[in-house]
């Protein structure tokens, strides 16, 4: 299935693009995401992605479910056992690793923003792509729908779906969709904080584009390292993931022009210009003596800095 990649001014267009089969993924297309993922994460112009379907049907319905040519069913369930016990080495439970090391090609976490621009149905591994790649959700009102679509197959899934469900949304509503695998609409996506906002259809595209704009405004490694950081230490005890956080942030001043840039415009009193540029490594610090040690002290007890 063909993929359309746009970059645009610092923002790429994601576009599964095989509307008259409701934008499934097989295979092929997996890897081809992959590739996509990986060079807008390595591409340092790019800071925000939107990602969404073509045509007004889906925005993915899922996996296109076809077996290799020669494969028996019998055959079939033995490499899935297999895959349960010895899955393939570079692999992460049995599917490849693309940009996101920990969680596969098919559910990246790739460390810059990416909309959602819901379309269409997002069901089966357009839901888990969903809940494991985007951060900002814009659903269609009148077209946008949703389904889990594992369990009333029999099913529970390869995937980390369910996972992401319990963790993004409430237990009882989470268990709703999981266990009566029943479709809902936009409206309910957005009571149940699935989605971000739910906009008309003529605005969907317009909507992502308007966030995406405001996002390329801010600075670029603040905005990828507040993601990394969010994701990575969420389920760690509070005052652990603050420590991290003011040590990253610590760094992230030093180590970048950005930090000061927004000082000094805030000072200033005008728009500021977050490039991402990285520092030189500069001279070590001389300990201060005497009474500059003591004014030093005083400001720095005082949190005032």
């Amino acid at each position: 299935m063909p993929i359309d990649y746009e970059k645009r001014d610092g923002v790429a267009v994601i576009t599964l693009n095989d509307p008259a089969k409701a934008n499934l993924l097989d295979r092929e297309t997996s890897d081809q995401l992959a590739e996509i993922w990986t060079d807008f994460w390595e591409d340092r112009d790019l800071r925000c992605a939107i990602l969404t379907g073509a045509g007004d049907r889906h925005f993915c319905g899922g996996h296109r479910l076809t077996l290799a040519p020669g494969i028996t069913e019998e055959e079939r369930e033995y490499l899935q056992t297999r895959r349960a016990f010895w899955p393939s080495g570079r692999t992460i439970n049995g599917e490849k690793i693309g940009v996101d090391g920990r969680s596969g090609d098919h559910y990246p976490r790739v460390w810059k923003p990416v909309i959602a621009a819901i379309n269409g149905w997002a069901a089966g591994a357009g839901f888990y792509t969903l809940l494991s790649t985007t951060d900002i959700r814009i659903a269609s009102a009148e077209k946008a729908r949703f389904k889990f679509a594992l369990l009333s197959q029999g099913w529970l899934g390869h995937g980390p779906g369910a996972t992401l469900l319990t963790r993004q949304i409430r237990y009882a509503d989470a268990m709703r969709i999981l266990l009566t695998d029943e479709p809902f609409d936009a409206a309910e996506a957005l009571r149940i904080g699935l989605v971000n906002e739910v906009v008309p259809h003529a605005r969907l595209m317009e909507r992502a584009e308007e966030l995406a704009r405001h996002i390329c405004t801010l600075p670029p490694v603040a905005v990828r390292m507040m993601k990394e950081f969010v994701i990575r230490f969420a389920d760690v005890p509070t005052d652990q993931a603050w420590q991290v956080q003011t040590l990253i942030n610590s760094f992230m001043i030093h180590a970048t022009a950005d930090g000061e840039e927004g000082r000094r415009a805030f000072s200033e009193k005008r728009k500021p210009e977050f490039t991402g540029a990285l520092r030189r490594r500069g001279p070590i610090w001389s300990e201060p003596e005497g009474e500059d040690a003591e004014r030093l002290d005083r400001v720095f007890r005082s949190g005032n800095y």
